[in-house]
């Protein structure tokens, strides 16, 4: 069940499909970047683009989501080297754990020091609205409560330790940068922070679902990002997290509401410049804080 070398997900493969890559292009990315269900166009503003097709490289998996485009983008952002994925790839779609978070383990070892992850997500937190930005500050990690971890099997110190610490999984240091940033570019009346729950979909939560999540102090609810975090950390990056509020969770049996992958898509294309210049600025600034370190 667990991948070992006979199964491609080996230290030996992942150095192989980096080594492929960086044969490929100039770029020596610091920055990797998550774009999430049509957010996509984080990718389009990298210059002096190298991209490739995720089926044209090597031990990579495919996304299959609408939303998702399926390419890894090479480029700078205000100078600064970062590599992007458009499109991501989740449980739902039948892959493995370990094969979902393969890219994270790929970013570590073409140098990227900062990993940025983008999704849309439920809101569960009833002061949020749709459109909302959630700075994400932490994370509960449904499938892994079932054993369903990225870590799960055999460790290759090479990439970390065996257990890896959580509680410091999201940097607090790119979270308050987020909300400098925000307050400066004029989004506080948008810009939240709270936990964020994964589970593993495809199916839309029940509402005794949404309702015990929210019970258990999640703020936003989706089906990514928990488990490349994990695998990021475990490789040593520091991770920053933006959830896109693009739906409001149902919470009572009289409503009407229903979620669907539509309203999530046009959220994400309404809010889509915003976050991308949110992202940027903070990208300029981590360059800055870092050459003055």
């Amino acid at each position: 069940m667990f991948p070992d070398s006979s199964t491609g997900y080996s230290y030996e493969d992942c150095k192989a499909t980096a080594d492929w890559l960086l044969a490929q292009t100039s770029v020596r990315p610091v920055v990797g970047i998550v774009c999430g269900s049509g957010m996509g166009g984080l990718a389009d503003m990298l210059k002096d683009q190298v991209a490739f097709n995720y089926k044209d490289i090597p031990n990579f998996p495919q996304s299959t989501v609408h939303g998702h485009a399926g390419r890894l983008v090479f480029g700078t952002l205000k100078g600064r080297p970062c590599v992007c994925m458009q499109g991501r790839f989740h449980l739902y779609e039948g892959y493995a754990i370990q094969k979902i978070t393969l890219p994270m383990r790929i970013f570590s070892l073409l140098g990227v020091e900062t990993v940025i992850l983008t999704n849309a997500a439920g809101g569960l937190n009833q002061d949020f609205k749709v459109g909302d930005i959630m700075i994400m500050k932490d994370h509960i990690n449904m499938p892994g409560f079932a054993g369903n971890n990225p870590l799960a099997g055999a460790n290759d110190n090479r990439f970390g330790v065996r257990f890896p610490c959580m509680s410091d999984a999201y940097d607090r240091e790119l979270q308050q940068l987020a909300v400098d940033v925000g307050q400066e570019l004029g989004y506080g009346d948008f810009l939240r922070e709270g936990v964020y729950c994964v589970l593993g979909g495809p199916s839309f939560e029940t509402i005794a679902e949404c309702r015990m999540l929210h019970k258990l102090g999640a703020d936003a609810v989706g089906m990514s990002t928990a488990h490349e975090v994990i695998a990021a950390r475990h490789c040593g990056m520091r991770v920053f997290a933006l959830s896109l509020i693009t739906n409001k969770a149902v919470m009572d049996y009289d409503s009407e509401e229903k979620a669907n992958h539509e309203e999530v898509l046009e959220t994400g294309q309404h809010r889509a410049i915003q976050l991308e210049k949110l992202v940027s600025t903070m990208v300029t600034r981590m360059e800055y804080n870092n050459t003055n370190a």
